[in-house]
C-alpha cells in the first residue's frame, strides 16, 4: 500500500506530464497560423561626422546617421501565443571587396506587446494608458504589428572598430523580427517559407553609398 509521500510524488509526476503535454501541442499550433510578414524601407536622409558618438566615449571617430521611412506589415505574427514583438532595422555593407563577411548594425528597435502581456511592457504611465485602452476586451490586436514611420531617427550610431565608415559603398537598411511566444522557441525572420511561414516579403532598402565625411562644429 502506498504511503502519502508515494501518492504525492505520483500526484505531481502526472501534473507534469499533462503541463509538459499541453505545452507542446501549444507550441506546435504556431505553425498552423500563416507568417507572411512584408515590409519596404527606403533611405530618407543620412550623413557622417567625425567625433565623439557618446559623451563617454574615448576618441573621436566617424560614425554615420541614417533617417528612413517603414512601411511593414507584421501582424500575422501575432497571434494568441504571442508575448511581444521584437522588431529591428540594421545597415548592412560587406567588409571588403570580394570579401564573404558582412558588417551590421543596429540602427533602430522597438518592442510590440501583445495585449495579454501589456503589463510587461516598460513603457511610461501615458504610453500604457494607450496599451490598455487598446487592448480592451482583446486578446490578439493584428494592427499593433502594422508600422508606418516616415523620416524616423535612428536610436543608434553606426560605427566601425576601424574609426572610419565614410564613403564605404554597397551598404543596404533590411528589416528584421524576433517573435516570443508564451510557449515555443524564439523565431527569427527566415530567408525561405516554410509550410505556412512565408518568407518576409521585401523588407529590403535599395543599395547605397555613405558620404563623405561633414565636419562637426
Amino acid at each position: 500500500m502506498h504511503n502519502s509521500l508515494t501518492r504525492l510524488q505520483n500526484t505531481f509526476s502526472f501534473f507534469t506530464t499533462v503541463v509538459f503535454t499541453l505545452g507542446i501541442l501549444i507550441a506546435l499550433s504556431d505553425l498552423l497560423a500563416p507568417r507572411t510578414p512584408s515590409g519596404t524601407i527606403k533611405v530618407e536622409n543620412l550623413s557622417v561626422t567625425k567625433g565623439r558618438v557618446h559623451y563617454y566615449s574615448p576618441k573621436k571617430e566617424e560614425y554615420a546617421s541614417i533617417k528612413f521611412s517603414l512601411d511593414a506589415d507584421l501582424s500575422s505574427l501575432i497571434t494568441w501565443n504571442t508575448k511581444q514583438l521584437f522588431v529591428y532595422v540594421t545597415a548592412e555593407w560587406p567588409d571588403s571587396p570580394g570579401s564573404n563577411a558582412t558588417n551590421s548594425a543596429v540602427i533602430w528597435d522597438s518592442i510590440i506587446t501583445s495585449p495579454s502581456s501589456d503589463h510587461l511592457a516598460n513603457v511610461g504611465p501615458a504610453t500604457m494608458k494607450k496599451l490598455r485602452r487598446s487592448a480592451a476586451g482583446k486578446s490578439i490586436d493584428p494592427s499593433r504589428g502594422i508600422l508606418k514611420l516616415r523620416n524616423q531617427r535612428p536610436k543608434y550610431q553606426i560605427t566601425h572598430p576601424s574609426g572610419k565608415v565614410a564613403q564605404v559603398s554597397d551598404v543596404k537598411l533590411k528589416l528584421h523580427y524576433n517573435v516570443q511566444p508564451w510557449v515555443g522557441l524564439l523565431t527569427w525572420n527566415q530567408e525561405r517559407a516554410y509550410g505556412k511561414w512565408e518568407a518576409m516579403k521585401g523588407g529590403v532598402s535599395k543599395l547605397f553609398d555613405f558620404p563623405a565625411l561633414k565636419n562637426k562644429n
